[in-house]
């Protein structure tokens, strides 16, 4: 039950004393071994002194700060390169990182980015590329944003694409804007759109944002759409349904193609929202199934980075009768075999004909098309197809190593997709899902998603990607299984995990609703 974990490096499993901390001698620093304890900047450097030797101002030498002199000192602190350079380095090493082992958050936030990505975005041409550089000076990079706009468009089966949406929940937005312009264009009035229980939650903000009011769809017991209950609700009232497929269940939505044909039946346009795209790339064209506007999160399913707020790219796909209604600019390979990048002027004769504005002041993130262009080309057709495989038996696999323990409340819905969900069914001693991932920390793994989806109570969702072996999945499964025995037997101790992190359990609440946001030397500060 508390066997280490053999993935990584782990402290040897000594009791812990009173006050959580490993048992053992003091050290005078506070570190032990090579878990150091860092400090504040604040309490390294000095505000009366500098890390750089700048020359007196010769006697006499204009003042060039035109009025803005200094009038008092701004008590930054004083700090030499290796102070810093180490200081940061050392907070490096407290992160956790897809370099560092498996990341069971997934493709939401931590899919491998192969190296060959990065050296590419890194290129002179790609990287020093200005927005407002003059477009003879940029082709290079219109052909990459064509290239890649047309690979999507083919991998999706959809007829156009928006290339300036700067995340999943901007292409959202670009997406139900391209709705309400089709709408307005034949006098309809609708103000209804229709959210599936299994949706990401961005999907009922997004209608909400953009003005339309919003209304639930129930799901089965199988953890996908009531198609009966969808069909009772269409009517001249509504603008669309937003449906997530695969859907947060992890479960793909069998009857997709039914439920566009009873939307579409009724006047309305159906938005899938793609960031689970990853799951069925290669294997399933979305417009095919009758999709009107679908968003591609680059970073799930393309490699790009992402998470601590960007930078994203979340292009969307649009059907032949959204896509006059796309956002402006947009690139186009004219007679002459050359890329440009269509404004208003000239968009009328690619059949741009009725934009509804722009997303954004400028066309898109150069480095995430980059790197993203570089994934398809480096996989091809083939490899992309592979991709959604092994992505898909790599969840299946965790999820069938860990039903017999834990509850997998769709565990007998047919196979999940790229993500396995469980539930904390069972857990003894009031110990919670949040209990649980705090252990696994201890165990070396940063936690799965937790409490999402809402339709399951505790719930567990472990996406492992298609770049993990079977190794460093049986690895881990090893560690869950080890927490999760312990959750099932009401081991109280788990309440004060994580003992070996280099901070403990915060308040949580509490750091939400008082955060500490400025340091002070004053201990009560």
């Amino acid at each position: 039950m508390s066997a280490p974990n053999a993935s990584g490096w782990k402290p040897e499993m000594t009791a812990a004393s009173e006050d959580g901390l490993h048992s053992g001698p003091v050290t005078a620093t506070g570190n032990r071994a090579l878990m150091l304890e860092e400090p504040l900047l604040f309490e390294i450097g000095r505000a009366d002194v500098t890390g750089v030797d700048l020359p007196e101002p010769a006697a006499g030498a204009p003042n060039r700060l035109g009025g803005l002199d200094r009038a008092e000192p701004i008590g930054l602190l004083g700090l030499t390169e290796p102070e810093t350079v180490r200081h940061y380095t050392r907070l490096s090493r407290q992160n956790y990182a897809i370099d560092l082992g498996l990341f069971p958050l997934g493709s939401c936030t931590m899919k491998h980015n192969p190296r060959l990505n990065e050296k590419v975005a890194r290129m002179p041409g790609f990287a020093d590329v200005h927005p407002l550089q003059p477009q003879e000076t940029v082709r290079g990079a219109y052909e990459v944003i064509n290239e890649l706009a047309e690979w999507l468009i083919r991998l999706t089966g959809m007829h156009g694409v928006a290339m300036s949406p700067k995340a999943g929940a901007h292409g959202e937005l670009c997406g139900i804007l391209c709705i309400r312009a089709a709408l307005e264009a034949r006098g309809d009035a609708r103000e209804v759109i229709l959210v599936p229980e299994s949706a990401h939650g961005t999907n009922p903000a997004t209608a909400a944002f953009a003005g339309y009011r919003v209304e639930d769809i129930p799901a089965t017991a199988d953890g996908r759409v009531d198609l009966e209950a969808l069909k009772a609700r269409l009517g001249p009232d509504v603008a669309a349904v937003m449906i997530t497929n695969p859907n947060t269940c992890g479960l793909f939505e069998r009857e997709m193609k039914e439920i566009s044909d009873a939307v579409h039946a009724a006047g309305g346009f159906v938005y899938c929202d793609g960031a689970n795209f990853n799951a069925i790339v290669g294997k399933v064209r979305p417009g095919d199934l009758g999709v009107d506007a679908m968003h591609i999160n680059l970073h799930k399913t393309f490699s790009t980075p992402h998470g601590g707020g960007g930078p994203g790219s979340g292009p969307v796909v649009l059907s032949e009768a959204l896509s006059p209604f796309g956002p402006l600019p947009f690139t186009a390979r004219t007679a002459d075999g050359v890329v440009h990048l269509v404004e208003e002027d000239g968009a009328e004769k690619f059949g741009h004909t009725q934009a509804f504005g722009r997303m954004a002041a400028f066309h898109g993130q150069m480095g995430m098309f980059t790197r993203a262009l570089t994934y398809i080309l480096s996989h091809g057709a083939d490899g992309l197809k592979q991709v959604a495989e092994d992505a898909v038996l790599n969840a299946n696999y965790i999820l069938r190593s860990l039903e017999d323990l834990l509850d997998a409340p769709f565990g007998t819905s047919g196979p999940c997709m790229h993500e396995a969900l469980f539930s904390d069914a069972g857990f003894g001693g009031e110990l919670s899902t949040l209990d649980l991932a705090k252990s696994l920390i201890d165990e070396g793994y940063h936690p799965m998603t937790m409490y999402f989806p809402l339709v399951v109570h505790g719930a567990m969702l472990v996406e492992p990607t298609e770049t993990e072996s079977k190794a460093s999945l049986d690895q881990f499964i090893g560690a869950f299984r080890s927490v999760a025995e312990r959750a099932k037997a009401g081991d109280v101790r788990m309440k004060q995990a994580p003992y070996y992190a280099p901070r403990r359990r915060l308040d949580e609440t509490l750091a939400a609703r008082k955060p500490k946001l400025a340091w002070s030397d004053d201990a009560e500060g």
